[in-house]
């Protein structure tokens, strides 16, 4: 048994919180360095230059590379064989991006549904935890900007609507957005399990590294070809126009009910900002 203390988290998620905001993923730069030299649209050209500019003076400068700095989810994968010792999980994930937001001069976005009071220090998190085999604990941090998470859907399709109705239900997403949630996209798809387990998933595929398709030749295959045809809408880098709508397309699937469809999309805008640390 393995024993981790609360004041570890709390230290790792503060810092997760903020090399979220501060650093682009090397994955996501090298998606937008080839764009810019695939894209043949002048304006979106100069748009991805400046995106690849601002994600440098965010990293030099320790600067929040967007102003919606997000809204803080945070995925555990909870070794079976780990104690946590020193106080509550949870209450330790909330103090480490309570500090993070605080010390980082992060913007603070989390309000009352209703009231639409700010709660003042970005918390509560939305934590999503898994009991995994082993000895060890890994924090993944995503904060996630409402310009994109309001591009979201979910679809409760039936069996009928079959593998056209699953690309339909993308597409008409992604074209629904329009320039709304900051091309180029990054396209995270849930398909089957329940209607909330789906849109989990969908959350869940946008932490693939981006080029990374999916290990089963058919979804692979599926992406790609979804890729493909959400980049013919033109909408373009910042909905400017060009062939770069989208930077990937990542599917994460679960068996369903046989008279179910789920399909859940979620949008993460160029940045799509997540930090991972295994302690």
């Amino acid at each position: 048994m393995r024993q981790i203390d609360i004041s570890e988290i709390i230290k790792s998620v503060s810092e997760l919180c903020m090399e979220a905001n501060f650093d682009l993923n090397p994955d996501i730069e090298i998606a937008l360095q080839v764009a810019q030299q695939k894209e043949e649209n002048d304006r979106a050209i100069g748009v991805l230059q400046n995106l690849l500019k601002n994600a440098e003076i965010a990293r030099t400068g320790r600067l929040a590379m967007c102003q919606d700095t997000g809204m803080a989810v945070v995925f555990i994968e909870l070794g079976q064989e780990v104690h946590i010792t020193g106080g509550n999980l949870e209450e330790a994930i909330h103090q480490g991006v309570r500090l993070g937001y605080q010390q980082g001069y992060l913007r603070k976005s989390v309000a009352h549904p209703i009231t639409r009071i700010n709660t003042g220090d970005n918390t509560p998190a939305i934590i999503h935890i898994r009991i995994v085999p082993g000895q060890q604990l890994k924090l993944t941090v995503a904060p996630k900007g409402f310009g994109s998470e309001n591009m979201g859907s979910l679809s409760m399709l039936v069996p009928g609507d079959g593998l056209d109705g699953i690309k339909k239900a993308v597409i008409e997403t992604v074209k629904k957005a329009g320039s709304n949630p900051c091309p180029p996209i990054i396209v995270g798809v849930g398909i089957g399990g329940t209607m909330e387990y789906c849109t989990y998933l969908a959350k869940k595929a946008l932490l693939r590294e981006v080029g990374k398709f999916h290990k089963e030749e058919d979804i692979a295959t599926l992406e790609k070809e979804l890729l493909i045809s959400i980049n013919k809408l033109g909408i373009g880098p910042q909905g400017f126009g060009g062939s770069t709508t989208a930077l990937h397309v990542a599917i994460e699937y679960a068996p369903t009910h046989i008279a179910g469809l789920p399909v859940a999309v979620n949008i993460g805008c160029h940045a799509t900002r997540h930090k991972t640390r295994i302690m």
